[in-house]
């Protein structure tokens, strides 16, 4: 397996099988060929095409492979925790009230 950049994108060639363990509840996301997954706990296989996700469960193991003769890249997208979208929104008000405190004048 060769880390595509220093997010968690991973390509994977054919013939290797990745095993991984989720540590926080992810999306996976699967693109330039098609995925095989496996999952702990879980008597179904999962056969994803890209553009595919799947949603992954915190503390589950995974094995992923590929197709003989083929390559496909796996993201691991972590959603946004709730408490980061509000901190976020509470941040625009702000932004928004200072500025209208200020009458349109932007300090330096």
């Amino acid at each position: 397996m060769r880390e595509i950049s220093s997010s968690i994108t991973f390509e994977i060639v054919a013939g290797e099988t990745v095993p991984m363990k989720v540590t926080r509840s992810t999306r996976l996301a699967v693109s330039g060929g098609a995925v095989w997954v496996t999952r702990s706990d879980d008597v179904e296989d999962y056969w994803l095409e890209p553009g595919k996700t799947l949603r992954l469960r915190r503390g589950e193991r995974l094995w992923l492979s590929v197709e003989r003769g083929t390559q496909a890249r796996v993201a691991f997208l972590v959603p946004t925790r709730p408490q980061q979208k509000a901190l976020n929104w509470f941040a625009r008000v702000g932004e928004r009230l200072a500025a209208w405190l200020r009458s349109g004048w932007r300090t330096v």
